[in-house]
């Protein structure tokens, strides 16, 4: 486990969800300085309780350790789109993009 991604992630959620950590160590039943040591580089979690941080935050443990969440707003309203296309279709666009990549730079 990559300890500095765990702890930046656990703050960046927490913030977006404007939780303490002293909060969100008694929320998870740890002691009340739980996730300041995790934060803080000093401690990592077991892979069980990291099962349990994903869960506080409603993620898999895949989606806690995706950094694709941090794409522009654009490239992420683009995947959405993607994934509501049929699979002929996302070959189509998957074609279009690997013809403008292959133009050369005006």
């Amino acid at each position: 486990m990559d300890a500095a991604f765990i702890a930046e992630r656990i703050t960046e959620l927490r913030l977006e969800r404007n939780v303490s950590e002293y909060q969100m160590s008694l929320e998870l039943g740890q002691s009340k300085g739980y996730v300041q040591g995790i934060t803080s580089g000093k401690c990592l979690p077991s892979a069980k309780q990291l099962f349990n941080i994903a869960d506080y935050f409603h993620l898999s443990v895949s989606e806690f350790f995706d950094d694709g969440k941090h794409d522009s707003p654009l490239v992420l309203e683009a995947i959405q789109a993607l994934r509501q296309l049929s699979d002929d279709d996302v070959r189509l666009v998957l074609g279009l993009i690997h013809r403008i990549m292959q133009q050369p730079e005006r």
